[in-house]
């Protein structure tokens, strides 16, 4: 993947437009990226994989990440682009949060080289769904309160104790860890940030049944979970200041992080609806007139081999 010149937005705008018509799935009656999230169902999420790998091998998933872990290296101007045109469409919404937003938001910031090459091609691909393993029973908001503990056993932590509130755990491949390392300093000084496979040994995942019976949230308990030395995020001790920029990233998924490949937010009924004014065109017989084509919305629908029921 080369690092030239980019591509003028205005063809780049168009290009995505006529993909995602041929390419992408319309949303479901009723699709909202809360509805997404929420879903519980195992094939469900099956289908955003399907979905981002779709994304990935059509050259539009990680606009904004750098080319050397995988993405396009493009001025974020291009995903807002992207998503504006994105509307109508069905999007891998859950790996955008937390999975690329958040988590590989912070490794760019605070990964090695190591963890950046191993974990965000993967990501991108749709292979590597993250989890993040943050608050705790009983320790409400206060993130820096944190008393999971991890212990230094030469190249290796030992990690135990318990997280909860933990979006889609169950489902998840890998998780961002945040636990005390040092007991002898005040509480915003002793935290360091890890990663872990979801099933290490000594993970236990118990999904939480909700009044409304969702079972999206889960609590993870963590007992002797063995974590090399190599998936430690930032310095030891340096915790809360990768939590900060973790946070961060957090906040800004709704104001438009340029790592997040999803729709717009006009909605499914705006008269800019890609889908929308594809379909429209079709029906007034003009899918081959050049200034509707122009719009990228005018192109009829055409599912490559690999499309996913």
């Amino acid at each position: 993947m080369s690092a030239g010149p980019a591509e003028p937005l205005d063809r780049f705008r168009a290009r995505a437009a006529a993909w995602l018509v041929d390419t992408m799935p319309p949303a479901p009656p009723g699709w909202t990226a809360r509805a997404a999230m929420a879903s519980d169902e195992v094939d469900r999420f099956g289908r955003q994989r399907w979905l981002q790998r779709r994304l990935h091998d059509g050259g539009f998933a990680g606009l904004s990440f750098p080319v050397a872990y995988g993405g396009h290296g493009l001025d974020p101007d291009y995903q807002r682009a992207f998503a504006d045109e994105a509307i109508g469409y069905e999007m891998p919404i859950r790996f955008s949060m937390p999975t690329l937003g958040i988590i590989g938001a912070t490794l760019l910031e605070f990964g090695t080289e190591e963890q950046k090459r191993r974990h965000i091609p993967p990501m991108l691909r749709g292979e590597e769904v993250w989890a993040q393993f943050l608050s705790e029973p009983g320790g409400g908001s206060d993130a820096a309160g944190a008393v999971t503990t991890a212990t230094r056993d030469g190249e290796q932590w030992v990690l135990n104790g318990s997280k909860i509130w933990t979006t889609g755990a169950w489902y998840s491949d890998w998780a961002m860890c945040l636990a005390r390392t040092n007991w002898e300093v005040e509480k915003h000084r002793g935290l360091t940030v890890f990663s872990l496979p979801v099933r290490s040994p000594g993970v236990e995942v118990h999904r939480i049944e909700l009044l409304n019976g969702s079972k999206e949230f889960c609590q993870e308990f963590l007992t002797d979970v063995i974590v090399d030395d190599a998936n430690r995020i930032g310095d030891i001790d340096g915790g809360w200041t990768v939590m900060t920029r973790w946070l961060h990233h957090e906040r800004t998924i709704a104001g438009g992080s340029p790592y997040v490949t999803s729709a717009g937010s006009r909605g499914d009924s705006s008269p800019n609806d890609g889908r929308e004014l594809a379909r429209l065109a079709r029906r007034l017989g003009a899918a081959d007139d050049a200034p509707a084509r122009s719009s990228g919305s005018a192109r009829p629908r055409r599912w490559g081999s690999s499309a996913m029921p």
